[in-house]
């Protein structure tokens, strides 16, 4: 019988030990009535094992619990992360819708007020404006890596590419648009 099973089985002993001294009590005249184990005490290295044992279990109960806490710590922040970039693309898409509808009403009201102008010529004049702001916030910003392309090329191929009848002239200090008219 193991170590566990005779703490879970006291009164099981109790009894089989009543029974074994009432036989070998009964030839000298004694009666046993009852015996009472009040406890097991094993041996003291037997003891240390025992609370090691418990201890390592306790453990590794400790353990699985942290690690399932952790995993839900992860789990929490995935989804809050999920969520967050969610909102995001929703934010991004209505500022661009923003910004198309505002650059049709731009357009429109640009090609509708200036005799001449179709909204390709707007588009090829915003698409400039752009650039040059691009470039405006690159220069401004002290600790950006810098790429600039010669101007006359950039320009001219984003321009003839896009419209094939507009094309700039690169000066000192200023770009020159020049609109080519159609035949």
């Amino acid at each position: 019988m193991g170590l566990d099973a005779a703490f879970g089985q006291k009164n099981e002993i109790a009894k089989a030990v009543e029974e074994e001294l009432e036989k070998a009590m009964s030839a000298y005249g004694y009666e046993i009535v009852q015996t009472l184990i009040v406890d097991i005490e094993p041996d003291i290295h037997v003891k240390r094992t025992m609370n090691e044992i418990n201890a390592a279990a306790r453990l590794h109960i400790a353990a699985n619990e942290k690690a399932e806490a952790e995993k839900i710590l992860q789990i929490k922040k995935a989804e809050g992360e999920a969520e967050s970039k969610y909102l995001s693309g929703l934010g991004i898409a209505r500022q661009r819708q923003a910004i198309v509808d505002g650059l049709r009403d731009s357009v429109l009201a640009f090609s509708e007020n200036v005799p001449g102008t179709s909204a390709r010529d707007v588009m090829d004049m915003v698409l400039v404006a752009q650039y040059f702001d691009t470039v405006k916030e690159i220069g401004a910003t002290s600790k950006s890596l810098q790429c600039l392309f010669p101007m006359d090329q950039v320009l001219s191929k984003m321009l003839l590419l896009r419209s094939g009848r507009i094309f700039f002239r690169l000066k000192a200090s200023s770009i020159s648009l020049i609109k080519i008219k159609d035949n």
